[in-house]
């Protein structure tokens, strides 16, 4: 039993305090507005949509995520940023609001699957402190089923897909 004890202590991990790791709004908006320049530029590389013809649908998509930042973070009431921010875009683009046509006509330059590549790559490969302690103490067969995971989950999504592509 000692022995079995001794290994679930190697498994317990430190978890940062509550309000620990968060950013500031500078901070924050800084990392918006990198995220923003990589996304007008993968729309041009992915697309070939002009960086010009694309520059007022980013700036709305822009000011919306600043917005729903700003909300989650001043308004008390508990919806995370990403809610605040798809509130928003979806009140203005609600037909009778006024610009909501503009704001269609603008967001519909914007490639979305070159805007989400780059933030897929990244949530892919983002790594935490935590996250490498738990793989170091895990060993080499946490690989072989993530290798399999990832397989599987790219296959799932290649059948997906081409049985939803036929449907067209």
């Amino acid at each position: 039993m000692e022995n079995l004890s001794a290994k679930t202590d190697d498994l317990i991990l430190e978890m940062p305090e509550a309000g620990e790791g968060e950013t500031g709004l500078i901070e924050t908006g800084g990392l918006l507005l990198v995220a923003w320049v990589i996304g007008l530029i993968s729309v041009w590389v992915g697309v070939g949509t002009s960086p010009l013809v694309a520059l007022p649908g980013m700036i709305v998509f822009f000011l919306c995520s600043v917005a729903g930042l700003l909300l989650a973070r001043f308004v008390p009431v508990s919806i995370p940023a990403v809610g605040w921010v798809s509130l928003i875009a979806i009140l203005i683009t609600v037909p009778g609001v006024p610009g909501a046509d503009w704001v269609v006509e603008v967001c519909k330059k914007v490639d979305f699957l070159s805007l989400a590549t780059p933030a897929l790559a990244y949530g892919g490969l983002a790594l935490t402190g935590t996250e490498f302690a738990i793989a170091r103490r895990s060993g080499w067969k946490i690989v072989v089923v993530a290798i399999c995971v990832m397989l599987g989950t790219y296959v799932g999504s290649v059948i997906i897909a081409n049985l939803t592509i036929g449907l067209g």
